[in-house]
């Protein structure tokens, strides 16, 4: 194999990659953690719109993944604890993709689970990489 075409990149490309895939996990981290945030502020209060059969009862199971959605979003936001958050609300996704969506239909396309799934292996990832150098962990392991 000649070197044009070895795998391993060593020329400008890969310090750019090397610089950005740490930050880019941030980013994600801090997307993912907002648009989550945002289905817990809706079940919970009703914001940005309320939801469309109303506000849960209190101690519902919705209400629940609501709370644990709007903590956690908000934590994953942060960066803060991201390994126990993100791997509490991997599993709340999983079972919300068991509970709601899997009953209705058994592909995802068809059921409306597909951003359940996503979610759920999006917050394993957090869980086993963190929350990358642009979080709240980072910070106080600096301290």
């Amino acid at each position: 194999m000649s070197a044009s075409t070895s795998s391993v990149d060593t020329g400008p490309r890969a310090a750019l990659v090397a610089d950005w895939a740490p930050r880019m996990l941030s980013i994600l981290r801090i997307v993912a953690g907002l648009v989550y945030w945002q289905h817990g502020l809706q079940k919970l209060v009703g914001f940005p719109a309320p939801p469309a059969n109303g506000l849960p009862a209190m101690f519902s199971l919705t209400w629940t993944a609501g709370v644990v959605e709007t903590v956690g979003g908000a934590l994953l936001l942060l960066g803060l604890f991201t390994r126990p958050v993100a791997f509490i609300i991997s599993g709340e996704m999983a079972c919300a993709y068991w509970i709601a969506h899997a009953p209705r239909n058994l592909y995802p396309i068809l059921n409306g689970g597909n951003l359940a799934i996503v979610y759920c292996f999006v917050f394993l990832y957090f869980a086993v990489v963190g929350g990358g150098p642009w979080s709240l962990d980072r910070a106080i392991k600096r301290r």
